[in-house]
């Protein structure tokens, strides 16, 4: 671990301060560790071809014409990034969705935007993370495999 010194402004430092009480951070330096840790995974899924993982959660009304389909059918046209999808009936018209995807962040980002730009569809957000330096299905610790990929 390095040591640095910075320079900062009054009103940043207030914010640092803020953010560290109200996430219960033990010190400045973890806080700002981990801002300087999320640009640095924004900027590793940065590129179209970059592989990453991802949550895409969305709330939208059900009866909103045909618009169950058209997810359904997003869903199936791409289900090459699904690995896979929460469905929760929030009330008697909305339905909160998450799903969780694997990809190359363009097509990841293109699938998001293509749900989340849908009529019908309330909120949704996307939380992109690069996929780990890893061989695929490297694993550290052990366990039956009974299932297929």
């Amino acid at each position: 671990m390095e040591r640095i010194t910075i320079t900062i402004d009054a009103d940043l430092l207030a914010f640092v301060d803020r953010l560290s009480a109200a996430k219960g951070y033990g010190s400045r330096s973890e806080a700002i560790r981990d801002m300087v840790r999320e640009a640095a995974q924004a900027e590793a899924a940065a590129s179209p071809e970059a592989p990453c993982v991802a949550t895409l959660s969305y709330v939208y009304d059900h009866e909103t014409r045909d618009l169950a389909r058209r997810l359904t059918n997003q869903q199936h046209d791409h289900h090459d990034l699904s690995v896979a999808t929460l469905h929760v009936h929030l009330d008697r018209h909305e339905c909160l969705e998450v799903s969780v995807l694997r990809g190359p962040s363009g097509n990841v980002r293109a699938f998001a935007d293509g749900v989340i730009s849908q009529r019908g569809v309330r909120h949704g957000h996307l939380h992109l993370l690069p996929e780990p330096d890893a061989p695929e299905h490297s694993h550290a610790h052990s366990h039956p495999h009974d299932h297929e990929h």
